[in-house]
């Protein structure tokens, strides 16, 4: 069982799309939450095949005005064609920054100086506080592209350059992204551990079978860089949801409903 120190809230659904619907459920609650008590929100994005079943799901939520929501991502690769589908960006847009009418989106623009692009990154995150992030898991146990063993849960920066692995790198073409391993970056910018968890919710969606070793060290190995997702037990406010084949290694029973 998980440790009962964790604050980590499981939901197993059947399949992806019924574990894409709940999380989207839950992230527009907490979107109409936000507008109710401040006016607006502020929320990231993961740029992943596992995140378009919620990003559909949410873009049909009622209740949300959209033309009151500022829009993040979490991670860009360096060096691709700013016109390429690979970049997160442009395959944010299409799956869902394009679908609604949001009153600002802010994009990775890593090229050419990607260092100065990190710190402007940063600061235009600090410039309020982060309502929602919606994220996945990595089949390496990584959130956004802090890769093990290096993913720093303590990072004093808040956005950075950092270099990919190989497993890291060989998901994004399993994932269907790049033809071959040549073809994908080997350096990214991305939202450090830290930065992603001063958000006030997290909701994270997991899907596939190929993920299931990720999801069990997630919930059982210590918390710490070997696996990053770990730190998401440290979370008061992170719901994990799973189709069954992510949560295939699990023990009957973890999940908080069926």
């Amino acid at each position: 069982m998980l440790s009962p120190t964790s604050a980590l809230n499981i939901r197993v659904k059947d399949d992806p799309i019924m574990a894409g619907r709940a999380a989207a459920a839950e992230a527009a609650e907490a979107l109409r939450r936000a507008q109710a008590a401040q006016g607006s929100a502020r929320v990231v994005f993961a740029a992943a095949p596992s995140q378009r079943h919620l990003l559909e799901a949410l873009a049909l939520e009622e209740g949300i005005d959209w033309s009151r929501v500022t829009a993040f991502h979490m991670d860009e690769y360096i060096g691709l064609d700013p016109g390429a589908p690979q970049r997160f960006g442009n395959w944010l847009r299409t799956a869902f920054f394009d679908r609604v009418p949001l009153e600002a989106v802010h994009l990775i623009d890593p090229d050419p100086a990607p260092e100065a692009a990190a710190g402007a990154y940063a600061r235009l995150l600090a410039e309020g506080p982060i309502d929602l992030v919606c994220l996945g898991i990595g089949v390496n146990g990584h959130l956004a592209f802090n890769d093990p063993p290096v993913a720093d849960l303590d990072d004093p920066q808040e956005v950075k350059v950092v270099e990919l692995d190989e497993i890291c790198r060989r998901q994004q073409v399993d994932d269907g992204g790049f033809p071959d391993l040549d073809q994908v970056p080997r350096r990214a910018i991305t939202l450090t551990i830290p930065r992603l968890l001063a958000a006030d919710r997290l909701v994270a969606v997991v899907s596939g079978k190929y993920k299931s070793e990720a999801v069990r060290r997630t919930l059982y190995d210590p918390i710490g860089p070997a696996c990053p997702a770990t730190a998401l037990r440290t979370h008061p406010r992170c719901t994990l949801y799973l189709d069954a084949d992510a949560a295939s290694l699990l023990p009957s029973g973890e999940s908080d409903e069926g």
